[in-house]
């Protein structure tokens, strides 16, 4: 999808309790990877893993359609150490609401939903977030986002320290599926299957 080898610049568990589970605002994940980052083109995805069904109930991810294609930048200026606060609660670097507001009307909103096992890709400039889940059923995914390894961190663009690598990774870009000599594992299979 992303045109050469990916390595994984950040992954996690997104886990929305039931009962209290709480809502993260409208965002687009490039926006922050490239501000706090230093990441420089989208040419990232992202994959989301249901872990337990994700129904129109239980505060599932929605998206609005074809707003990759367009970059809106976040309101306000980046705080210090923002990483602390920004994966649990969105209340900083979100999108203004007239721009939603234009997003929306041009794509909607629709919400992936799905049982266990059910696996999302969603490209990195999309906006999306979600709502509280008031339901007795809680929503969990893994989260997993794929970088070109052409298109490594540089210094953050917001001008402060880059965030931690537990957060994004800064040191280690070997491609997913690399062998430990250096070689893909697929190539060896293929080679090893080819007659002579």
């Amino acid at each position: 999808m992303l045109g050469s080898q990916v390595y994984i610049h950040q992954s996690r568990v997104n886990y929305k309790g039931g009962f209290r589970g709480q809502a993260f605002y409208w965002h687009s994940d490039f926006e922050t990877w490239h501000e706090e980052d230093g990441i420089p083109a989208m040419r990232m995805v992202s994959c989301s893993i249901a872990l337990t069904a994700n129904t129109p109930h239980n505060g599932p991810l929605m998206i609005i359609p074809g707003s990759h294609q367009r970059y809106v930048r976040c309101v306000g200026a980046t705080p210090e150490n923002h990483y602390k606060v920004s994966l649990r609660q969105q209340d900083i670097g979100v999108p203004d609401e007239a721009s939603l507001s234009q997003l929306v009307e041009d794509g909607g909103i629709v919400a992936p939903t799905g049982p266990a096992g059910s696996v999302t890709f969603f490209e990195c400039n999309v906006m999306h977030g979600s709502s509280s889940n008031i339901t007795p059923l809680p929503r969990s995914n893994v989260f997993m986002v794929f970088n070109s390894v052409h298109n490594t961190p540089a210094a953050p663009f917001c001008g402060l320290e880059p965030r931690p690598n537990f957060i994004a990774e800064r040191e280690d870009f070997t491609p997913v599926g690399q062998g430990t000599d250096g070689g893909d594992p697929c190539d060896a299979e293929a080679r090893a299957l080819t007659p002579a």
